[in-house]
């Protein structure tokens, strides 16, 4: 009888348990997916249903009717910023984004990233397109939550740290970090990986954080997109490009939601489409001295504290959510608030620890329950450390101070033309009264990122990321190319353990196969699609020297017909400064563009 009773409360524990886990599964499933399609460089007047009467968006267009449409939002002036503050909820200044070089793209290694949470709430999470957050660990998306990951190097395709000679067509790419070469046009790549992740993941809650390079320079795009603009004589040649690859993202956004409703999965998946700054082509000056372009009638475009740096179209659908229809909110809101209404969309309970300068808005978007009355700062740094007030907006509502002493009212004067800061003292003093307390905090948390060296047999670290502090370094791979010596700068690093390194000291990227002292003839004549590739100036090198930290940097004679200079430390574990560079046979001396760090403890 006895062993009957215990049998009985066995099965008993057994069914409880595994219903428990079967509802906590169908839970999971319950929750709606998520696909952010951000794309770089693209401004708000960059689209059709924003008032654009030459480029052709039907899809994204058509979208908006069925979603709805934030037209008071706001990011970043600059790429990587934006980014940074769409995965933490955080502006930049405070996670070690304020630029897009000089090692100050790379995202503190304390940071938590909104796919950190939605892996740890069983979420399947991937990105695919552009990262620009850290090419080394900790920093990579592997390292910060995300578990598939297809993306090029660097801020954008052909910058340093990307894949050598990639150009927008048939690139090589990284796979979870392994180079993997592709066919096709990259944003066509970038789509056709996430729609197969989310084929794989229909039937669990996913994350796909869809992050384009286009159509940010150089403005490389497929011919027949280029012909669609061709002969519209209201546009620079480069603006023809620039349309053409908006217009391809939108056929790929086409394909994407037609995707979504082949699988069954349109009405409980959460779609936004938006972008990271204001227009960097999209509305310009030609030589003629006319504009070019349309900007809806902003004052600024990209990497400025104006409207148009930093006003860009958001938009998000939901259909289970009742998140449709068309309609368009004008409270203020911005980037840093994706975090925190996105966890409460889909019910994941998620309190950080650290200053939030988002705010849950999911009450507005599904209710328009008005959002609290809130001041936001937007800014442009660029520089090696943040300084107090640079190029910097303060937002409340339609108000806008600008650099502390210009007041405009946005829906009186969408182009800032005229400073009313005079007239209303007080509020100019209590916007400044908040930028001076927002600032403090802020000032507190910011610090530089440092590399781990050690994590893996052989880690490649370039000038992108070297911290000059009055200069740019190469950033890109014309620069690369042109082989003007950069003066030596510092990397911020951390050594995981003691022992042996070799640092390779390289002119060339490994993958080009090319010494040390050799030119490169491979220029390319630009076309009516395609930026010029310009031909690699040979530098020849006479020593090259490796310092770590304090100590007496080492040297050696260097062999202009080997691909690398190789030098052996025994290196203590912990954080330090690294530096490496050569001398030339002039005299002049330059930073290593890239360097090989080889770990002789594995």
């Amino acid at each position: 009888m006895k062993n009957l009773i215990k049998y009985i409360t066995l099965i008993t524990i057994f069914t409880v348990s595994f219903s428990c886990k079967t509802e906590k599964t169908e839970e999971v499933k319950k929750k709606p997916n998520v696909i952010i399609v951000i794309t770089d460089d693209q401004g708000y007047g960059d689209l059709g249903h924003t008032g654009n009467k030459i480029i052709k968006t039907p899809t994204i267009d058509k979208f908006a009717t069925e979603s709805i449409s934030l037209t008071n939002y706001h990011v970043g002036t600059t790429c990587a910023p934006t980014r940074a503050g769409i995965l933490t909820g955080r502006n930049s200044n405070r996670n070690g984004v304020w630029h897009t070089i000089m090692g100050a793209s790379m995202l503190n290694r304390e940071e938590v990233t909104m796919a950190d949470v939605f892996k740890e709430n069983g979420y399947k999470t991937a990105i695919f397109g552009k990262w620009h957050l850290g090419d080394n660990h900790p920093f990579t998306p592997n390292d910060r939550g995300f578990e598939e990951a297809f993306y090029h190097g660097g801020g954008g395709i052909g910058q340093t740290p990307d894949y050598w000679n990639n150009d927008y067509f048939d690139g090589t790419y990284l796979r979870n970090g392994t180079p993997e070469k592709t066919e096709g046009y990259c944003t066509d790549v970038w789509f056709n990986e996430a729609i197969k992740f989310i084929e794989a993941k229909k039937d669990s809650p996913f994350l796909c954080y869809l992050s384009l390079n286009a159509p940010h320079s150089p403005f490389n795009v497929p011919q027949e997109y280029y012909d669609l603009y061709k002969d519209e004589d209201s546009l620079l040649e480069t603006q023809k490009r620039f349309y053409g690859m908006i217009t391809n993202i939108d056929d790929n956004f086409s394909t994407l939601l037609k995707k979504l409703d082949e699988l069954k999965i349109a009405d409980n998946t959460i779609v936004i489409f938006t972008t990271d700054n204001g227009t960097s082509n999209g509305y310009k000056a030609g030589e003629d001295g006319r504009v070019y372009g349309y900007n809806a009638g902003m004052r600024g475009t990209k990497a400025s504290e104006y409207e148009g740096g930093h006003r860009v179209p958001f938009i998000i659908r939901w259909p289970n959510g009742k998140l449709e229809g068309g309609k368009s909110l004008s409270d203020l809101t911005a980037h840093v608030d994706l975090l925190p209404t996105l966890t409460s969309l889909t019910n994941i309970s998620h309190i950080s620890d650290k200053v939030m300068d988002g705010t849950d808005i999911s009450a507005y978007l599904t209710n328009e329950t008005p959002i609290d009355d809130r001041y936001l700062v937007t800014d442009t740094q660029r520089i090696a450390w943040p300084e107090k007030g640079k190029n910097s907006c303060v937002m409340d509502g339609d108000w806008r101070l600008v650099n502390g002493n210009e007041l405009y009212i946005i829906s009186n004067d969408p182009g800032q033309s005229k400073n009313i800061a005079d007239q209303h003292p007080e509020r100019v003093s209590k916007m400044n009264a908040f930028y001076e307390a927002w600032w403090q905090t802020v000032i507190k948390e910011v610090k530089y990122s440092t590399i781990d060296l050690g994590v893996d047999e052989e880690e490649v670290i370039t000038c992108h990321d070297a911290r000059t502090v009055d200069y740019y370094p190469p950033w890109n791979q014309r620069m690369i190319r042109a082989g003007n010596p950069m003066k030596p700068a510092s990397f911020f690093v951390n050594f995981v353990k003691s022992g042996n390194y070799t640092f390779k000291l390289r002119r060339w990227p490994s993958e080009s196969g090319v010494a040390l002292g050799a030119e490169i003839l491979d220029e390319i004549a630009e076309t009516a699609t395609q930026d010029p590739r310009i031909k690699g100036k040979a530098m020849t090198f006479k020593k090259g020297y490796v310092k770590i930290g304090d100590n007496e940097a080492v040297a050696l004679d260097v062999d202009n017909a080997a691909q690398s200079a190789d030098i052996t430390v025994a290196v203590e574990q912990g954080k330090t400064e690294l530096l490496a560079w050569f001398e030339m046979e002039d005299g002049t001396v330059s930073n290593a563009f890239y360097v090989n760090v080889e770990n002789s403890n594995k």
